[in-house]
């Protein structure tokens, strides 16, 4: 098997973390593969936001958690390094296709460094938010953009999780 294979296959979400933020040359290149990802007609439509200042992981975190419903939920698990992806509604209708294969492409590309990473939902609900926007527009996104997944990116604090069995039925033939 292929190394990009083999990476597909076996990246798993991480779900604890070491506090040690990812180191930046990996992280630019974890950034540039995700700016590789396909877009419709290649539009280009999704923005990545990288967050590494605790205190606003903190404060994204917990209106994430508000969302979720547990106002004391740790949804980033300790992670260092936060990727929102955004996409700008105005380039593409396909937003949500578009800002997954940029989640993709960031998770696998992690991976690949000896990074983990998981998709943590709630962007679109966190995004629309009166603090949520405040957020957007600090970083020069107007509400033309929905939030379409955060990545966490770090050092997983324990073992990689195992692969649960594929369901029979994943693959239909024609």
């Amino acid at each position: 098997m292929n190394e990009t294979i083999t990476t597909l296959i076996s990246r798993r979400s991480v779900r604890k973390y070491k506090p040690i933020p990812v180191d930046e040359s990996d992280l630019k290149l974890i950034l540039k593969a995700g700016t590789y990802a396909a877009t419709a007609m290649g539009k280009q439509s999704p923005v990545i936001v990288v967050v590494r200042d605790i205190d606003t992981i903190r404060e994204i975190e917990k209106l994430n958690a508000a969302v979720l419903g547990d106002e004391n939920g740790r949804p980033f698990y300790g992670a260092q390094t936060l990727a929102i992806v955004f996409c700008d509604t105005r380039l593409s209708s396909n937003c949500l296709q578009d800002g997954s294969l940029v989640m993709g492409n960031l998770m696998n590309a992690a991976y690949s460094l000896g990074i983990d990473s998981c998709w943590i939902n709630r962007a679109a609900e966190v995004f629309k938010s009166e603090s949520g926007k405040a957020l957007m527009k600090k970083w020069g996104l107007d509400d033309n953009f929905i939030g379409i997944g955060n990545c966490i990116l770090g050092y997983r604090d324990g073992e990689l999780p195992e692969a649960k069995p594929r369901k029979e039925n994943y693959i239909i033939w024609n």
